[in-house]
């Protein structure tokens, strides 16, 4: 089928992107506010986008209505400057998923899904406690777009347990690790463990040998 965007409400345009680009990272971002309230959040219209300087962007929309009323997130992240992206594993899917429930205005999510935190070394905003890496950011910019806002964070700090580094890179044991990632919008995610391929970058010279 062929969709054209134009006509299309942006419910449908919403379930065929993210059915689309996929496996995407989860980013459960913990942000607070000005009276040092804590939120905890996660998304998964993130990805890093540059590593000189180190910037990572989180796509935030409105919460639902026509009021254009930003999340606890992004307003947080707007007014304090700073957040910090969790990174989801296997073992804390079901907490991060917890943390995604539209709960009433002055409950905890971290307390609700059972999630401690832990001071962070960089920014004012805790990690989560049993988050097993984490970046540390700070806003760099944040571009409203119609319903949503992109946040451009700065990584300024890096937290990995050192059961999943490899000091020769250093370089993350992502094969231990065991990230998942959101496939779609109806709660399909995708486990990384025993799933791992290798596919070597061939360098020019061997692909030419290839052609022979």
């Amino acid at each position: 089928m062929d969709f054209e965007i134009e006509k299309l409400p942006a419910k449908s345009i919403y379930n065929l992107l993210i059915g689309l680009v996929a496996p995407r990272p989860i980013a459960l971002v913990t942000s607070m506010n000005e009276a040092g309230r804590m939120n905890a959040a996660p998304f998964s219209s993130y990805n890093y986008l540059c590593t000189d300087p180190p910037v990572v962007g989180l796509g935030v929309m409105n919460k639902p209505g026509g009021n254009f009323v930003p999340k606890d997130t992004a307003r947080n992240i707007r007014r304090t400057g700073e957040f910090v992206v969790n990174v989801v594993t296997e073992d804390l899917a079901q907490q991060m998923n917890i943390c995604g429930t539209d709960f009433p205005e002055g409950m905890d999510e971290l307390e609700m899904a059972g999630l401690d935190t832990a001071p962070s070394k960089n920014v004012k905003v805790p990690r989560i406690a049993q988050a097993h890496a984490a970046l540390e950011c700070v806003e760099h910019a944040t571009i409203e777009i119609g319903r949503s806002r992109i946040i451009l964070g700065r990584v300024v700090g890096i937290y990995v347990e050192d059961q999943f580094i490899d000091p020769a890179g250093p370089y993350v044991k992502s094969e231990e690790l065991h990230a998942i990632g959101r496939m779609n919008g109806l709660g399909s995610y995708v486990k990384t463990q025993g799933a791992f391929m290798t596919i070597p970058r061939i360098p020019y010279e061997e692909w030419k040998k290839g052609q022979r």
